[in-house]
């Protein structure tokens, strides 16, 4: 079962990214589940979000402490919350920053995990440029997508057009395309380097 917990602020799309991520899972064939746990319910505060994947119905209901998968959507929660604990050993992160793990100051995460696991990726300003908004969800499932070859990128784009129509999903999709490829590339550097 692969499992994985989102942190971010309310209003950023955190519930909707674990939803997004179960839907691109259904359409792969696979179970799934999304669900929150809200502290206070306002925006800006934190939001953690969980959704596992299994190829077998999934009966557990409690909280993701030991995820596979982190996807953190604002890095001002890094050094205020911590949202390494109980990260698989050969878990993936993928951070919304342009910065560097080491230039984020996380130095002792990289020399910890594996390092071509761990990904940043500049969600909020692909959001802005295809979206208008600073909502980085749809755009970490691109990368996500690439940095792990778990989910496809065809089932990212099914499972946003499932939850956001028109105008809005279509600049997603593009969005979300765009992080794969900025992730793909990032893995070919890290594999030459």
């Amino acid at each position: 079962m692969l499992q994985i917990r989102i942190h971010g602020r309310g209003g950023q799309g955190v519930v909707t990214a674990a939803e997004m991520l179960s839907i691109a899972a259904f359409e792969q064939g696979r179970h799934a589940q999304a669900f929150p746990s809200f502290g206070s319910e306002r925006t800006g505060a934190p939001v953690i979000a969980y959704c596992r994947i299994d190829d077998q119905e999934i009966r557990l209901r409690e909280p993701i402490l030991a995820p596979d998968v982190l996807i953190v959507q604002d890095p001002t929660l890094l050094h205020q919350v911590d949202v390494f604990q109980g990260l698989q050993p050969d878990g993936y992160v993928l951070i919304n920053s342009k910065r560097s793990f080491h230039d984020l100051g996380l130095a002792d995460i990289e020399a910890r995990f594996r390092h071509e696991r761990l990904v940043t990726v500049p969600a909020t300003e692909i959001a802005l440029k295809h979206v208008g908004r600073p909502l980085p969800n749809a755009v970490l499932l691109g990368g996500f997508a690439a940095l792990s070859g778990l989910i496809t990128l065809e089932a990212v784009d099914h499972a946003i057009r499932t939850k956001l129509s028109g105008k809005v999903a279509e600049n997603n999709v593009a969005a979300a395309a765009e992080a794969f490829a900025f992730i793909q590339r990032e893995m070919e550097e890290l594999s030459h380097a």
